[in-house]
């Protein structure tokens, strides 16, 4: 089927279009170097993105009082290290270790599934990473956006409101006319509270083989798809 009356579609980009599970728990592992067997640094991860969506919930700012989101993770990962026990990485390691949320890579079906949909549609992000990230990850990995949007531009995280009528802004579009997609139903909900389009795509690997992930399809959103190739059929591309 098609989406007639939409023109665009926002994507989220950290665990909908990338993978950033493997990426990260990769780069622990390298800079480990087997030093520390007794930490499970797949927790560690789980840990690490937890502590991020636990201080976008807190935060309150704007553009002229903004907290990047590589601070977040900076911070997070110092707080982490002291809590495992890990005590000899050097201050290069951890900036390169934050860093590794700008490196991850899209999931195998999502370059090939955007440049169906670019046939269409207009694609952009709407993402809670900086700027600079999504610009990083996009480029390192070749996802074919028209345009990156992302809260910095916003000064509020998703799912505050403000963040998606930028984007609409932007656009130059009404929110009917733009299609929100995510793997995160609490952010297609802000979405569609506000008279956008839904796309909710299943990742059950977003936090790794075991994780526990919400992939149930609800009848409440436009489109229910599995990855975004799916995603591609069912809007006709």
């Amino acid at each position: 089927m098609s989406e007639v009356g939409v023109e665009a579609l926002l994507f989220d980009v950290q665990g909908t279009a990338t993978d950033f599970h493997s990426t990260v728990l990769g780069a622990l592992r390298t800079a480990s170097a087997g030093r520390h067997p007794g930490v499970d640094w797949a927790e560690f991860v789980d840990r690490w993105r937890a502590a991020y969506f636990d201080v976008l919930r807190k935060t309150k700012t704007d553009k002229d009082e903004w907290t990047t989101v590589h601070s977040v993770y900076r911070d997070a990962l110092d707080r982490l290290l002291i809590d495992y026990g890990v005590t000899d990485f050097d201050d290069t390691e951890r900036e390169d270790l934050a860093r590794a949320w700008q490196r991850i890579v899209p999931w195998p079906d999502a370059v090939a599934g955007l440049a169906r949909l670019k046939m269409r549609y207009t694609l952009a992000t709407l993402s809670n990473a900086d700027v600079a990230a999504v610009v990083n990850i996009s480029k390192l990995s070749g996802l074919p956006w028209d345009a990156i949007f992302t809260a910095e531009m916003a000064g509020a995280f998703k799912p505050d409101p403000a963040t998606y009528r930028m984007a609409a802004t932007y656009l130059g579009l009404a929110p009917e006319q733009i299609m929100m997609v995510a793997c995160h139903k609490y952010d297609i909900r802000a979405a569609g509270a506000l008279g956008f389009r839904t796309a909710f795509v299943a990742r059950p690997l977003e936090f790794g083989a075991g994780g526990i992930v919400d992939v149930e399809y609800e009848d409440e959103f436009d489109v229910n798809a599995r990855d975004f190739l799916d995603l591609a059929d069912q809007l006709g591309c």
